[in-house]
């Protein structure tokens, strides 16, 4: 199966800890993030992964090389201009249209979720994408579910008035399943991204579906949030082993 990993943004909100160093490879327990991340797709059946760079590339090309000495294939694509997350993956639409699905990952979401049922429930409905989902009340994103999980509504980064009689805490975990027709809902070398530009116009088709988070998540997205998952790792809330 083959996913890509969003590694491309320069993470300033961490601010001195990123000026020389590209998020993903930021130390959790000793290793890059990025380690939790493969080691985790590699578990479920993702061994043939895409990477996009942009910021100090080398330094992730360097760590990783092609991925073989895990068992695993690594493509790296390379950004000179940032595309976005939905420009990053159309930029690589003929590595993902010959599978019925393939999976996206933030390059700083730390999670042991069993990505399997999660496929196997994307699949079964027939899905455009399937949103991993998780509670958080106030988040950058809310997720309105119907009782079958199909999603009736997406907001992205809303205003107050647009939060207003917006009851659901459900929210975008940054990891998703897509069908390769998604691609064609991209446009072609134009920055873009697929929450704000993808899911939100994907909710009228009624093929946008959400499910749960059943594991450990974590968005690396402050020094704080960094070191809970440095102790989320150590004392095993987080059930993941890096490569090593």
């Amino acid at each position: 199966m083959k996913a890509m990993v969003l590694c491309a943004g320069f993470g300033t909100r961490l601010g001195d800890l990123t000026r020389e160093m590209p998020k993903p490879m930021l130390p959790v327990g000793g290793h890059p993030m990025l380690a939790y991340i493969l080691a985790n797709l590699a578990q479920h059946g993702f061994t043939d992964i895409a990477i996009n760079l942009h910021f100090r590339p080398e330094v992730i090309r360097q760590h990783f090389s092609d991925g073989s000495r895990w068992g695993l294939s690594l493509t790296y694509s390379e950004e000179p201009t940032l595309l976005g997350t939905a420009g990053a993956v159309k930029q690589l639409a003929s590595h993902f249209r010959d599978d019925d699905a393939f999976l996206v990952h933030y390059g700083d979401v730390i999670t042991d979720q069993d990505f399997r049922p999660m496929l196997d429930f994307h699949r079964e409905r027939k899905a455009l994408a399937t949103l991993l989902l998780h509670q958080r009340a106030k988040s950058n994103s809310v997720v309105s579910l119907a009782p079958d999980q199909r999603v009736t509504g997406f907001l992205e980064r809303p205003t107050e008035e647009a939060r207003r009689g917006v009851t659901s805490a459900w929210v975008n975990s940054g990891v998703c399943l897509c069908s390769p027709e998604l691609l064609d809902l991209i446009p072609d070398q134009t920055p873009c991204d697929l929450p704000r530009d993808v899911f939100v116009k994907l909710v009228s088709s009624g093929r946008l579906w959400g499910f749960p988070l059943t594991g450990y998540r974590c968005a690396v997205d402050s020094p704080e949030r960094l070191q809970a998952a440095s102790e989320s790792v150590s004392e095993g809330r987080c059930a993941l082993k890096p490569l090593a």
